[in-house]
Parts: structure tokens; sequence; C-alpha cells
């Protein structure tokens, strides 16, 4: 049961990103119109690296990123950061048995 759920939370934001593009390719290529170089290769890095906050990016950049938009962007970035580091401090916690 845990991979399970460990697969679900570390492929289910990139699946869902990979099926919007697919879907919606239109508001991907709008909002990352702007960006250098193909337009293609910011949404691949961003699903495989940082999945949570490219959903947001595509979500809140169509109307131009401002004011409250940077706010959710980088709680999506703090979300993203603690995937990647979560539970590194579980193993200083007195008679945490690590299962």
């Amino acid at each position: 049961m845990c991979c399970a759920f460990l697969a679900l939370v570390l492929l289910g934001p990139r699946i869902f990103g990979a099926f919007w593009w697919i879907f919606q390719s239109v508001r991907w290529q709008i909002a990352f119109s702007n960006w250098p170089g193909a337009y293609w290769i910011w949404p691949i890095l961003g699903i495989i690296f940082l999945p949570w906050t490219t959903i947001m990016y595509v979500i809140v950049s169509p109307g131009g990123v401002t004011g409250w938009d940077w706010l959710w962007i980088g709680i999506m970035l703090f979300a993203d950061i603690a995937s990647y580091g979560g539970g590194v401090g579980r193993k200083r916690i007195p008679n945490y048995e690590g299962y």
C-alpha cells in the first residue's frame, strides 16, 4: 500500500501535466510563448523536475503573472521541494521505527 501511495504522489502530477499538455496544448503554448528557446523544452523540464510549479504556472500565466500569482507559484515550488526532501528528519525522531 505504501508503494502505491508513493507512486501516486510522485507520478500523479507528472501524468496529469502530460495529459493536460496533450489535450490543451494551446494553453501551454500561450503560457510558455515568452520563454527563450523552443516553447516545448521548458514544459518538459518542468513536468520532469517541478511538476506542481509547472502546473500552477500554466494555470496563472495566461493573464500574466502578477501580484498574488507569485504567491501560488511559490507555494507550489515549496511543494515540489518538499516532495524531494520529504521525511529527511524522521531518523532524528526518538523511537521512530521507520516502516
